[in-house]
């Protein structure tokens, strides 16, 4: 039996099977890595970031002066309501000072610890999801990196945004765009997870740069060879001048890949009816995992066990505004630590709202406490990294390496110690909504239970090496009372009431200096041995002072000072 569909009616099928219609997306993707800062004082002293401005036109990274610090006429409301939102102790992380602690104050105290650089380059990228879709322009709008004074931590953000997509396409997007490079192929050869293909493209429409993820030998020979992934081409030719440090690239800012490939994800969509999506939506977009046909009005499979999703909703989900009420009816917060996903109603005009809505929250304050949350997180494991290399590094036989591996335990802990003081808070905001998402990503992030874990890692290290110096200290003063005590004897009997044994005050000077050398240099000789013998000595004295130890044993004690063999 044949069924005859006319266009319209396949027009419509498809509109059901493609969900409810983005109208608009908004992604931000925010990758930290760790700076592999050379420790010269010279480096040290400038920051990071001071390499990129020396570079002048030879990096494409321009310093974003911000509306805080810039022209009034560029500070608007948004950014007002975004400064306000944040307690004082975060508002001098984000902001400084102001023009006058920029001007007066010195590095990192006055100013802003944080500094923004920006590339204008790239105003888009084209990608495409699978072999033979048709690629997807997005429009970029922001191409940063973020530096932290005193943490070798640097943060890239890339915002894009497009409008008129399909919910399984912005899925796609979501899921596939933020690959650092892929995470496997298939069997004909296909790269798994991340997009098919990524150009980045300047404002005439040419291509900068893009993705080579079907080259897979490529990737397979940098593992085998640096014990390290190889970033995919698009994003190390968007983090340049800065060159992975497993690279053979020249570049005095290296970077090493500080977490998971998948870069922390924030989204923004505006769609014609939220309420269309269904449970099964909602879980894809809470965990980015990836478009299937979309489930309407309730219907379908859940993309994971129904066990694991019972409490979804309590664990993932921020519903007090889920309701068909107020100035953005049916807007829902979704976060899961590394991503923050805002789903909202696109006929609603502050939901859409640039200046004042919820999209200007979502470029302000949301992605501020994202980044603070994210930030802390990459410190926190950076702190870490530092005590793995420096063990890894330490020769206990070696005197060099062991001088070195104090100096990064406690250069380490030092550093811990500021970044405790200047970037550690619990509580960005007193407004509900922003101090109930933080701590959403906090919570999901783990990052009270990390910091107790490094904080107790070196703090044990430095506990150690407080011991360990106390110990030594300790035996420096036995040894030199070991030698004390047996140079009194000497001293008191050679100098018992004046008495001299060789009576050569008379003699002639010449003979008096070989008297003079002779007698130094035994007496040198003495102290020198008994200093090495000076262990087996202070054994022999405390076997002495024994009550309960024999004759016979104290004897032996102190045979053992001349006996050959360890101590």
């Amino acid at each position: 039996m044949l069924v005859n569909t006319t266009t319209d009616e396949r027009s419509q099928q498809t509109d059901r099977d493609a969900g409810p219609a983005v109208h608009h997306l908004r992604q931000n993707l925010l990758w930290p890595v760790r700076l592999m800062v050379r420790r010269d004082a010279q480096l040290t002293r400038r920051g990071p970031w001071q390499v990129l401005l020396d570079m002048g036109d030879a990096s494409p990274w321009r310093e974003e002066v911000d509306e805080y610090t810039g022209s009034s006429e560029r500070f608007h409301e948004r950014h007002y309501n975004e400064f306000v939102s944040f307690l004082p102790y975060v508002q001098r992380f984000l902001y400084g000072d102001g023009r006058r602690g920029r001007a007066a104050g010195p590095e990192g105290g006055g100013d802003s610890p944080m500094r923004v650089f920006r590339r204008h380059d790239v105003r888009a990228v084209r990608v495409a999801a699978h072999p033979g879709d048709p690629p997807v322009t997005l429009q970029v709008v922001h191409v940063d990196l973020y530096f932290f004074f005193d943490v070798d931590v640097v943060m890239l953000n890339v915002e894009i945004g497009a409008d008129d997509l399909s919910l399984r396409q912005a899925q796609e997007i979501l899921y596939r765009f933020g690959r650092a490079y892929p995470g496997g192929w298939d069997a004909q050869g296909e790269a798994l997870h991340c997009m098919h293909s990524v150009e980045w493209l300047g404002a005439d429409g040419r291509v900068l740069a893009s993705s080579d993820a079907q080259q897979r030998d490529a990737f397979l020979s940098h593992v085998a060879e640096h014990r390290a992934p190889r970033i995919a081409a698009h994003w190390a030719w968007l983090m340049q001048p800065l060159v992975l440090d497993h690279s053979d690239a020249a570049g005095e800012l290296r970077y090493r890949q500080i977490e998971y490939y998948r870069m922390p994800v924030m989204a923004y969509l505006a769609l014609d009816d939220p309420r269309r999506l269904s449970r099964a939506d909602f879980v894809r977009l809470a965990l980015v995992s990836g478009s299937a046909e979309p489930a309407v009005s309730g219907a379908g499979p859940l993309p994971f066990a129904e066990d694991t999703m019972a409490d979804f909703e309590q664990r993932y989900c921020y519903d007090r505004f889920w309701i068909d009420a107020g100035a953005a009816p049916n807007t829902r917060y979704l976060c899961n630590g590394r991503a923050l996903i805002v789903v909202g109603q696109a006929s609603s005009a502050f939901f859409c709202c640039r200046d004042r809505g919820v999209l200007a929250q979502f470029r302000h304050q949301h992605f501020l406490l994202f980044l603070i949350a994210h930030f802390q997180k990459a410190a926190l494991l950076m702190y870490s990294d530092r005590l793995v290399e420096a063990l890894r590094m330490l020769d206990i036989h070696n005197v060099a390496s062991v001088k070195n591996f104090k100096r990064a335990i406690r250069a380490a802990f030092e550093g811990f110690l500021r970044f405790t003081h200047r970037y550690w808070f619990h509580e960005v905001s007193e407004q509900a909504q922003v101090r109930a998402l933080s701590h959403l990503c906090a919570t999901h992030l783990g990052l009270d239970p990390l910091y107790q874990e490094v904080k107790e890692r070196i703090a044990d290290m430095n506990t150690y090496l407080d011991a360990d110096s106390l110990r030594r200290q300790a035996n420096t003063v036995v040894r030199l009372t070991v030698v004390t005590l047996f140079g009194l004897i000497g001293t008191i009997t050679t100098g018992f009431l004046g008495m001299n044994l060789l009576a050569e005050a008379d003699a002639p000077l010449g003979r008096k200096l070989a008297w003079f050398g002779v007698i130094f240099v035994l007496t040198t000789w003495l102290t020198f041995y008994t200093m090495v013998k000076s262990k087996r000595l202070s054994d022999f004295i405390d076997a002495l002072s024994d009550e309960r130890a024999t004759f016979r044993t104290k004897l032996a004690v102190l045979a053992r000072v001349w006996k050959a063999g360890g101590d």
